[in-house]
């Protein structure tokens, strides 16, 4: 596949910053287009009823990684990648540095979050963040609204919406295929 940039360092910052991750699994093609590398980061505080990771919550759950540890992971791999968790805007600043780091090896960034799109675009200390996420896929899962024929999504209320597209609209478009 290689779509990895050969010339890809760390940073120094990606050396210090750490993350809490729960897990990361590699050739999924349940989180987004193609197969994909995610990364579950640990922390959430939607505690949605009928989440499918419920042990995600815990803000201190999983193991530390520095942002270089896990890119070394993520390049091995040499998938596209999807950050999902619990939540990762939970960990919003060292996930920025992270996402950094993803697009500058060349890989494609979704990220799953429980807060919208409108929530997330007007927070500013999310938009360092969304400055490299192609799609984000938004809002909290409705275990009513659950619907299992969905594409990359749980509850018919969460959206795959176009990052860029967005940003450029002033308002949510949603992703496609195409």
């Amino acid at each position: 596949m290689m779509l990895q940039d050969a010339d890809y360092t760390p940073t120094e910052e990606e050396k210090n910053i750490r993350l809490r991750v729960l897990d990361i699994v590699a050739g999924t093609s349940v989180d987004g287009p193609g197969l994909r590398t995610s990364i579950y980061l640990a922390g959430c505080d939607h505690a949605c009823p009928g989440c499918h990771n419920p042990e995600s919550w815990a803000h201190d759950g999983g193991r530390e990684m520095s942002v270089a540890e896990i890119m070394d992971t993520v390049r091995e791999n040499d998938f596209n990648v999807t950050f999902s968790g619990g939540d990762p805007l939970y960990q919003a600043e060292g996930v920025a540095a992270l996402a950094g780091a993803v697009k500058r090896a060349g890989y494609t960034l979704w990220c799953y979050t429980g807060f919208t799109y409108e929530h997330v675009a007007a927070a500013p200390r999310f938009a360092p963040l969304m400055e490299f996420v192609d799609v984000l896929v938004d809002g909290p899962f409705i275990e009513s609204m659950r619907d299992t024929a969905l594409l990359f999504r749980g509850s018919s209320n969460q959206r795959l919406v176009d990052v860029a597209a967005s940003r450029k609209a002033g308002g949510v478009v949603a992703w496609s295929r195409d």
